[in-house]
């Protein structure tokens, strides 16, 4: 049996799990949550998160969800996706927590407008606003965030993983990256990892 059971969906942030189990070499095995289908929404998925979402990690300590903190998890138990240095730490934790409360809510405004509003009429305007929010965040990445081939320069880490899921999401969402060349490089590296590599084979 394996260690860890990843439960996820395409198109979601779940990826970003699935690249770090490969990246530290983990026993698990995947349970695909049919989105189309309300399977987040159904009695035998909510039983074991409430919440209704993607990523939910089963692990030997118990049920994790929430991105940041499975990644966090897994570079504690597997320490060479966790920096050394406590501000090198708190860095990361920074990329993580902008990219969960502001890059990740940006972009749901797309699709997802009634988490914010009862009324149908707002949605247009808020996905409308997505393009602008979304390239406003990837001109703070690609100025502040980007310090070297990675996110701490030649150390990866977890924000790495994080910020290539959530930097793949970009076009979609009506941001130019002609206006952003580091964060490109950074993409098309990412995508030569292995790890990385074997995952989205699976997320087509």
């Amino acid at each position: 049996m394996a260690i860890y059971r990843l439960h996820l969906a395409k198109a979601t942030i779940g990826l970003a799990v699935h690249i770090a189990l490969n990246e530290v070499g983990a026993d698990y095995e995947l349970a695909w949550v049919d989105f189309a289908s309300g399977a987040q929404s159904k009695p035998d998925y909510l039983a074991l998160n409430p919440k209704g979402r993607v990523p939910l990690l089963e692990t030997p300590d118990g049920l994790l969800t929430e991105t940041s903190a499975i990644l966090g998890y897994l570079a504690e138990t597997h320490a060479h996706l966790m920096p050394d240095t406590i501000w090198e730490r708190a860095k990361v934790a920074e990329l993580h927590l902008f990219l969960a409360a502001t890059a990740h809510i940006n972009h749901a405004h797309k699709m997802r407008g009634h988490r914010w509003s009862d009324d149908p009429s707002t949605y247009e305007a808020m996905k409308a606003k997505v393009p602008a929010n979304m390239t406003e965040n990837a001109a703070l990445i690609e100025r502040d965030y980007l310090n070297g081939p990675y996110v701490l320069g030649t150390q990866y880490s977890t924000a790495d993983i994080y910020l290539f899921t959530v930097s793949r999401w970009l076009e979609g969402d009506g941001v130019d990256m002609a206006q952003f060349p580091k964060l490109t490089a950074f993409r098309e590296q990412m995508a030569q990892r292995p790890a990385v590599a074997s995952a989205l084979a699976l997320h087509t």
